[in-house]
């Protein structure tokens, strides 16, 4: 059962070929036998995850039904969960369980998901490698030596390595679609306002969003209908109706305009990775789209730009944890100050602290200007080319990553080079747009992403997209050996 999909669970569940307690109990066990080696959970919800899947039994015997009514799901560990420990990765939040459940959290309980545990990040979704967890880094099923990408790294491990279907992912720059390309499953980042971020503990609250992480479109679009919509209690969500998305998939390519950015295709890219994604070109152009080379000028700024604005956010948002009302509280203090220090000295792990200290000199009073208000302008100007670019095509394609997974460690120590890895995602997060990742083939055994980005609101477009690809080829189907 573990190698079955989030749609052919839904079909099975609906057949009655198995019940959600029996899937539910042998995926539980596949996770205490297999999660060791990649350490993809903070949190096992055992008795939760039985609880839910006994009422969705119930729920489908009294007549109901729906695509994720049974079927099993995790959460990335920053999602609220009610009286469930959420961490997000930090030693600062070891100890916290949260009151409320997050909006996600909530509807997705609600469509009848069952939750089997809280998967590991980055530190405050801080990192591109997940190796910044207070709970230890995570390993890439497809090479146990190599990294799973961050800070979504203990979702993608997990279903990567056929532990569970389907989970939910955050993505600031790259988060849901770079561990997804790192371990051959599609990502899906909305439209920024598509999905409630209300519940989501914060990192960057201009820049994140929460979106789905699974094997096939087929399924981030059932999972994406289950979390979007409309949210009162998050002043950043967008009234917009929400499409059905699976009903969208089966549409035709043909006459769709794919861009091409020239400058997707510089000197930082793998030759190898590029020629994956030229391979993934032609097979669109077969399904009938019509390819455009385009440009997008501004995306040499883009990095620079992110690296002021998100930990400029990240300082303000992590100044509430202050060893006072809640999360770690630093032993014996010796007054108020020395409580504030050690608190958040002893509770936050270095890529934290380094952003927190990045963020709070752009924000100070010498140097905004300079810095936190250069970037946002820049960031209007990346919007811009987007908004160009759109009014030529339909979609934009272009690698996810500029090289495969690297091993776990190789740039721990120059946090720059990490950085570098999001050259191609952080922009749709910048502009506020829709980005899917999708598998496209292999470079030494490990994989490798495409990436398409969208107008806003454009979801059922970018799955379309990739269902449509993922019917002609088979890269989105293996499974990494050993899992």
């Amino acid at each position: 059962m573990h190698h079955m999909t989030l749609a052919e669970i839904a079909r099975g569940l609906a057949d009655k070929k198995f019940s959600s307690v029996e899937l539910t109990q042998t995926l539980l066990a596949r996770i205490a036998q297999l999660d060791p080696q990649i350490n993809s959970f903070i949190s096992l919800t055992q008795d939760l995850a039985l609880s839910q899947a006994k009422a969705a039994d119930e729920r489908r015997a009294n007549g109901e039904s729906g695509a994720l009514l049974g079927a099993p799901i995790a959460h990335k560990d920053l999602f609220c969960t009610q009286g469930i420990r959420t961490s997000c990765g930090s030693k600062m939040l070891d100890n916290f369980k949260a009151p409320y459940d997050a909006t996600v959290v909530a509807k997705l309980a609600a469509a009848g998901a069952v939750t089997l545990g809280k998967t590991n990040m980055d530190e405050f979704a801080m990192g591109s490698a997940n190796e910044s967890s207070w709970y230890g880094a995570v390993k890439n099923p497809w090479n146990l030596e190599h990294v799973p990408g961050g800070s979504s790294g203990g979702s993608a491990a997990a279903v990567a390595a056929r532990l569970l279907p389907a989970a939910t992912a955050t993505d600031t720059g790259g988060s849901i679609r770079q561990p997804a390309a790192f371990t051959n499953l599609t990502g899906l980042k909305p439209t920024y306002g598509r999905v409630s971020r209300w519940g989501m503990i914060a990192y960057a609250s201009s820049l994140d969003q929460g979106g789905p992480l699974a094997r096939t479109a087929e399924d981030c679009a059932i999972l994406l209908q289950g979390m979007a919509g409309f949210d009162p209690n998050d002043s950043t969500s967008i009234d917009e109706p929400v499409p059905d998305y699976s009903a969208g998939l089966s549409g035709s390519l043909q006459g769709l305009r794919i861009g091409v950015p020239k400058e997707y295709f510089s000197a930082g890219l793998d030759p190898r990775i590029a020629e994956l994604i030229h391979n993934s070109i032609k097979e669109l152009e077969k399904l009938g789209a019509v390819i455009k080379e385009i440009s997008l000028p501004n995306m040499q700024h883009a990095i620079p730009a992110y690296y002021v604005i998100a930990p400029a956010e990240a300082s303000s948002n992590l100044s509430r944890f202050d060893g006072v009302r809640f999360g770690y509280r630093c032993e014996n203090p010796e007054n108020l100050e020395d409580l504030y220090k050690r608190s958040r000295g002893e509770g936050f792990g270095s890529e934290v602290q380094r952003r927190i200290m990045v963020g709070a000199y752009a924000l100070s009073a010498g140097y905004y200007d300079a810095y936190y208000l250069k970037a946002q302008k820049i960031r209007r100007l990346v919007k811009n080319d987007f908004m160009s670019a759109f009014n030529e095509v339909d979609i934009i394609l272009g690698p996810t990553t500029p090289n495969p997974a690297w091993k776990l460690g190789a740039k721990s120590s120059d946090p720059v080079a990490a950085y570098l890895e999001d050259v191609y995602t952080i922009t749709a997060n910048l502009a506020g747009l829709p980005g899917l990742s999708m598998p496209a083939g292999f470079v030494d055994g490990l994989p490798v992403g495409v990436q398409l980005l969208a107008p806003y609101f454009q979801e059922g477009r970018l799955l379309n997209v990739a269902h449509q690809y993922q019917l002609n080829t088979d890269w989105h189907t293996r499974p990494p050996t050993g899992f």
